[in-house]
């Protein structure tokens, strides 16, 4: 039985991501919302607003937490949505552990931009288990590698970035809860198609939205059996949990700090020249 808790709690700290005790939520309503059995956080892109009055066009990109759960009897739902390629942003570790179920049709690709080469994310669960890492300090490691995940492996950003613009038919790419690398890669694209910091926030947001039954199922656990790791600081697990507004903000500033400007990532980085950019608005927008 104790065997049993230990995994339930490995669970618990699992879901690397952010939070603060008083969460935000996206004033967007859920409406990009679909519901697939075991897929947690899938949504589209679409209906929103870009700083010279373009729409979004809906269906063509969207965006999830994994697919390891992801039901057969589901498959006509990617099959309906036209979805011809998923794009897993996990690492390798992660991918083994819990590997997506697709239809055999789908276009399948790795990019991770993150690399666990030290089985960091293994490490941390049981330091935080053993209360050597504190609410401040979770809070710390989700700024740095949302500054790292944006600025260390730039060729694969790009490769990222470049397979869902040029992508002729709807794509979906994930990580594990679909909010933290999943929640950058949304926010560079909104960058590139030209949406204010506002829009691109509230998308991000909408994270907490749809994931808050979730977590709150989550914390009540962890408090429900916080007596057989005692030293866990709860507030980890919703540093691990949320996403906050601020470690996007950390990673823009990254950005203007390591390359001068996020049109310089855009341009220099991303290898997107301003009339490229024009072409993929076209695309994209309405």
């Amino acid at each position: 039985m104790r065997y049993f808790y230990y995994l339930v709690f490995l669970f618990f700290i699992s879901c690397k991501t952010y939070t603060s005790s008083k969460t935000e939520f996206s004033a967007y309503s859920n409406q990009n919302h679909i519901e697939i059995k075991k897929v947690n956080n899938l949504r589209y892109l679409g209906g929103i607003k870009n700083s010279e009055g373009k729409i979004l066009k809906d269906s063509l990109i969207y965006r999830s937490g994994n697919l390891h759960q992801l039901r057969k009897s589901s498959f006509d739902k990617l099959d309906k949505m036209k979805i011809g390629k998923v794009i897993d942003l996990r690492t390798q570790q992660e991918i083994n552990k819990e590997p997506d179920q697709l239809p055999k049709d789908i276009n399948y690709k790795i990019y991770s931009a993150f690399e666990d080469k030290n089985d960091e994310m293994s490490n941390a669960k049981q330091l935080a288990l053993k209360g050597k890492i504190t609410k401040n300090d979770a809070d710390k490691r989700m700024i740095k590698f949302y500054t790292d995940y944006v600025s260390e492996n730039p060729e694969v950003i790009r490769q990222i970035i470049t397979e869902i613009l040029d992508s002729e038919q709807p794509i979906l790419y994930h990580c594990t809860a679909g909010k933290d690398r999943t929640g950058m890669i949304t926010a560079l694209i909104l960058k590139i198609l030209k949406f204010d910091d506002s829009v691109i926030f509230e998308e991000y947001l909408q994270s907490n939205n749809l994931r808050e039954k979730i977590i709150q199922k989550r914390l009540n656990l962890a408090n429900t059996f916080h007596f057989v790791y005692p030293k866990l600081d709860i507030g980890v697990v919703e540093k691990t949990s949320w996403i906050e507004r601020n470690y996007l903000q950390s990673a823009f500033e990254e950005i203007n700090k390591k390359y001068g400007s996020m049109d310089n990532y855009i341009h220099q980085i991303l290898g997107i020249s301003e009339s490229q950019r024009e072409i993929y608005i076209q695309k994209f927008l309405k």
